[in-house]
């Protein structure tokens, strides 16, 4: 942790960017938390602002964004009284909306000048859309992973032995299949999924020996982390993993739409449930 005076006032506990080493990222206590959560009414909307330095959710509903506005002074007035710009150039706005008949919102002004409304953005690794689906996070994977292949068939050709052509597939591969699979892959399409598992085909053809499905791994990865988040109690998300009273099984989350039925916590709990009675 660094101590960096810019002037007054202080500017405390900035951390050094991982992806450029020479910047410095300051975290607003306010607007740092990302919170993007579906909402069941068809009559709310989320608006998503978001850039590399900072990023903040809010929900409105009927057309009132006094709230997500206000974050947003919020946001613009701390850089300004801790020696910060906001970088508009660098920041961009999602709008999450599921009515039929939604009004355009008002377009964003930071500064005076106007934030550019995009319908994907990258966060953290992963491509998030403004319909919340995942078919641009999955071609970005596959084009990813269809490039490493050139270098596994490389290997092969060189005569390289088996498990060092499957430890290059687990580490540049698959690791790009999986990445954050927990969040995306239950609420991929059919499609999108036979897209994914067809690049692990194609790996097995190259190898020679067979590889777990991405299913599979999804399943894997959903009882580890959701085991994990049990163990935890101070995990905000511990409190919806509640045994019944039979203590046999986890109370399922209720749902009415399957964007929410794939989301994670209900998977992991129908996942949860199913190993407990092997």
């Amino acid at each position: 942790t660094q101590t960096v005076r810019l002037g007054p006032p202080p500017l405390l506990h900035p951390h050094t960017e991982h992806w450029r080493p020479t910047g410095l990222c300051a975290q607003p206590p306010a607007v740092l938390p990302l919170h993007l959560r579906l909402l069941p009414s068809p009559q709310q909307q989320l608006h998503y602002q978001v850039s590399r330095r900072h990023h903040g959710g809010r929900t409105h509903s009927q057309g009132d964004e006094s709230a997500y506005r206000e974050e947003v002074l919020k946001l613009t007035t701390w850089s300004s009284e801790n020696n910060l710009t906001v970088n508009t150039n660098k920041t961009r706005e999602i709008i999450v909306d599921f009515r039929k008949h939604g009004a355009d919102p008002t377009p964003l002004l930071i500064n005076g000048e106007h934030v550019e409304r995009v319908q994907t953005f990258k966060f953290l690794g992963i491509t998030i859309s403004d319909d919340l689906s995942w078919t641009a996070n999955t071609t970005a994977i596959i084009k990813k992973s269809q490039q490493c292949l050139h270098f596994l068939r490389v290997l092969r050709k060189n005569k390289f032995n088996t498990n060092l052509l499957l430890t290059f597939y687990q580490s540049s591969i698959q690791s790009l299949l999986t990445y954050c699979i927990t969040v995306w892959f239950g609420s991929c399409t059919a499609a999108d999924k036979k897209r994914l598992q067809r690049v692990i085909e194609t790996v097995q053809k190259i190898i020679g020996c067979p590889l777990p499905t991405l299913t599979d791994i999804y399943s894997t990865r959903c009882l580890s982390r959701a085991q994990n988040i049990i163990k935890d109690s101070s995990h905000p998300g511990s409190d919806l993993f509640n045994l019944m009273p039979s203590g046999r099984r986890y109370r399922g989350i209720r749902s009415k739409t399957n964007r929410v039925k794939n989301s994670f916590f209900p998977k992991a709990i129908t996942i949860l449930n199913s190993q407990m009675h092997r």
